[in-house]
């Protein structure tokens, strides 16, 4: 896609908008979920409008979102005195690309692409492509603006290394190429218990007035079950603290590991920071110790729960299909336990969730009231910022009655049916509810959703505007890179349908 050349007709961040009366409190958090992924894709920021002549203005009509878009609705042929390229190629996997089939009139394709292998991938909606953000980046002259986690060795024990002897035999980031990519090892195999190798990154400033922070890496660990990882975080008071305050946000020990394994940790800064990554030596024996790669810093909430399946296509070919396979048990922030299901099917899944049984029921609101459950498929690219991840999402609604007449997501214990789980514990379980058409083999080898033969699911439950339609994206990608007037917005032209993901639930939240 081309974009403008004159900056005057770009938005001056942060970007105001108005979400109007009419708009239902599901398509609000819609919304405003996606001005997060911008926030974490590029350096666009948005607000509230409060008195601004130009804005974005959004209203539901019948099902579809309407925005102020464009001053014209037709096509036209524009020179290279008026747009760019910013010599980024042409991108089929582009979230503005239309479907091969889009505006047909049954008589077969409206697009046929000049590359065969694109003809059934473009008109692509899970996320911002790889191309999008580079050009949305360099259209707003980003780069200056994105943010980066370098790290510095501090003190003895962490080394950069090509594999370890035990495990890991590679890098993260080139899996499942056996190509010398780095990473950060620290032995445990020598020393006292008590023990410590520290690896720090450089001090960061949070941006946003929330003080939301999400730490996010991959790591292995191949030691004793009594060695730690500790997760610090040090915050300085200003620019001459060279001491500043050390805070404990994460901890992981227990049995080694045979994997690369995502972690998250939640670390809500407030000043100016550094994390830091302390390895410490447990009592008994070991043989190796912990690697850490592929760290990524964003200002989002992290999510509730993870759930790692290893060896995913090789299970999934070997089980008799249709079948269920079920994740442990979830909790949210809340107290709300629930779990999710894949159905595996030959070629393709779905993606459900349904309530379970949990410690905290009797002091929850019952039945659910419009929380919102996300289900993403990791894309792992060790690069956040441009991750394609495919997700999911629905909202519990109160007042829905199952067909035998009991509230669809009332309290397990009381209109559950009884099982026994994976634990050989007794639980009760609701309904499940989901997207039957989730993803096909085909999608999750499109990008790095398998990596080394695991793929990894992150949930998360809430009731804040903190979710998105990435039909939304479409949205904001348009009014970001259209040829548009700065002197004229009216409500105009695209409409989006808010169908895969429209059930969201939403409040005001403080980070916008």
């Amino acid at each position: 896609y081309i974009t403008i050349i004159n900056e005057g007709m770009l938005w001056t961040p942060p970007v105001p908008y108005l979400l109007n009366n009419d708009l239902d409190i599901n398509s609000k958090g819609v919304i405003l979920r996606a001005f997060d992924q911008f926030r974490l894709k590029s350096c666009i920021d948005f607000k509230p409008r409060d008195s601004e002549d130009y804005y974005i203005s959004v209203k539901q009509l019948d099902g579809y979102v309407f925005s102020a878009l464009f001053y014209k609705h037709n096509f036209r042929i524009v020179s290279s005195d008026e747009s760019t390229t910013h010599g980024v190629p042409y991108d089929y996997l582009s979230v503005m690309h239309y479907g091969k089939d889009d505006f047909t009139n049954g008589n077969g394709s409206t697009i046929i692409t000049k590359d065969p292998k694109f003809q059934n991938l473009i008109g692509q909606r899970v996320e911002m492509s790889t191309r999008d953000v580079q050009e949305l980046n360099l259209l707003y002259k980003c780069s200056k603006c994105l943010k980066s986690m370098g790290t510095s060795i501090h003190g003895n024990g962490w080394e950069m290394v090509t594999g370890v002897y035990g495990g890991p035999s590679s890098d993260h980031t080139n899996l499942p190429s056996q190509d010398a990519g780095y990473f950060m090892y620290a032995s445990t195999e020598s020393g006292q218990e008590g023990d410590s190798a520290w690896l720090e990154t450089k001090r960061m400033s949070p941006q946003r007035k929330c003080h939301v922070q999400c730490l996010q890496f991959y790591y292995y660990h191949n030691g004793s079950q009594t060695d730690k990882l500790n997760i610090w975080i040090r915050e300085f008071q200003d620019e001459w603290d060279s001491t500043g305050t050390r805070y404990l946000k994460g901890q992981i020990s227990g049995p080694p590991t045979s994997r690369w394994t995502l972690h998250h940790v939640p670390l809500n800064a407030t000043k100016q920071f550094q994390v830091e990554f302390e390895v410490r030596k447990g009592a008994g024996n070991s043989t190796g110790g912990f690697s850490i790669d592929d760290i990524n810093l964003s200002e989002l909430e992290c999510p509730d729960g993870t759930w790692q399946i290893n060896d995913f296509e090789r299970f999934w070919n070997s089980t008799h299909t249709p079948d269920w396979i079920y994740s442990p048990r979830q909790y949210s922030s809340e107290g709300y336990a629930y779990r999710v299901a894949l159905y595996l099917r030959q070629t393709d899944f779905g993606v459900y969730v349904q309530l379970v049984s949990g410690v905290y029921d009797d002091q929850l609101q019952w039945p659910c009231p419009q929380r919102q459950f996300t289900v993403q498929m990791v894309d792992q690219n060790p690069n956040i910022q441009l991750q394609m991840s495919r997700q999911t999402s629905l909202t519990t609604d109160p007042n829905l009655l199952t067909s035998t007449g009991v509230p669809a997501w009332g309290k397990p214990r009381d209109v559950g049916t009884q099982i026994v789980d994976e634990n050989n514990e007794t639980i009760y379980v609701n309904n499940l509810y989901g997207r039957y058409n989730f993803a096909s083999l085909e999608d999750i080898k499109s990008r790095d959703y398998l990596k080394g033969g695991s793929a990894i699911f992150i949930f998360s439950v809430q009731g804040k505007f903190k979710y998105f339609h990435l039909m939304m994206m479409t949205l904001v990608m348009l009014i970001l890179k259209s040829f548009v007037s700065a002197h004229v917005f009216l409500a105009r032209v695209i409409m989006i349908y808010a169908v895969t993901h429209k059930n969201i639930v939403t409040s005001q939240s403080e980070c916008l």
